[in-house]
C-alpha cells in the first residue's frame, strides 16, 4: 500500500488540524498517511519510506516557521524527484510560507506536485474542512498512478 508523510510545523495548532484533514483525503483514497510534527524529524533518515510527501507550515511574519526550512534541507539530502507531493499552510493575513515550501519542493526537489499549494486561514472556516480532505484526495490520487 502507498504511504504518504505529512509533515507540519504550526504555532496555534491550525495547521496541524489542516495535516489531519489532509491525512483523512489521502486515506479516502485507500492510501496510508502518517502526519508529524517538525520536530519530532531529527534526521533525513525520519524521511525515508515514503512514496509522497506533503509539507506545511504557518505563515509567520512573512515567512515559513524555523522547523520547516530546516526540513527542507534535510528532505534536500534524500532523493524525492518524481515522487507525488503537496504543500500548505495556515496564515493570518498572508500566507507565503505555503508558495515556498511549494516552489521549493517543485524546482529544487523535481517533485511530482498537484495542483498548487493549499491555504487556509482555518480548517474550521467555510469550506476549509472539504478543500482539506480534497487536496489529500489529490495526491492520493497521485500515489495511485
Amino acid at each position: 500500500m502507498s504511504k504518504a508523510l505529512i509533515v507540519y510545523a504550526t504555532r496555534t495548532g491550525s495547521t496541524e488540524n489542516i495535516a489531519e484533514l489532509i491525512a483523512e483525503g489521502i486515506r479516502f483514497t485507500g492510501a496510508e498517511a502518517q502526519i508529524m510534527n517538525v520536530n519530532e524529524i531529527k534526521n533525513e533518515t525520519d524521511l525515508e519510506g515514503f512514496e509522497a510527501y506533503v509539507f506545511g507550515s504557518a505563515t509567520y511574519h512573512g515567512e515559513m516557521m524555523q522547523g520547516m526550512k530546516k526540513l527542507l534541507f534535510l528532505a534536500e539530502k534524500i532523493n524525492l524527484e518524481g515522487k507525488p507531493g503537496g504543500a500548505f499552510g495556515a496564515y493570518g493575513w498572508s500566507g507565503e510560507a505555503s508558495y515556498r515550501i511549494y516552489e521549493t519542493m517543485e524546482n529544487i526537489f523535481k517533485m511530482d506536485m498537484v495542483s498548487g499549494p493549499l491555504r487556509l486561514k482555518s480548517s474550521g472556516l467555510e469550506g476549509g474542512k472539504k478543500m482539506a480532505q480534497d487536496y489529500g484526495r489529490e495526491i492520493g490520487k497521485k500515489l495511485a498512478q
